[in-house]
């Protein structure tokens, strides 16, 4: 894989995870939201790090 796809792949990782986190103690959807962007963030980095 190239270093874009992965990047994009951590991503999506991310910001699933990060969106889904606020599930487990019942957050709303402000909370859903920015754990998304900073799991999506996160996503970019670790893929980032991962591609070197």
């Amino acid at each position: 894989m190239n270093t874009k796809s992965i990047i994009w792949l951590g991503f999506f990782v991310g910001s699933t995870a990060g969106g889904f986190l606020p599930l487990l103690w019942g957050g709303g959807l402000f909370a859903m939201t920015i754990f998304s962007a900073v799991g999506g963030i996160a996503g970019i980095w670790a893929g980032y790090k991962v591609s070197r």
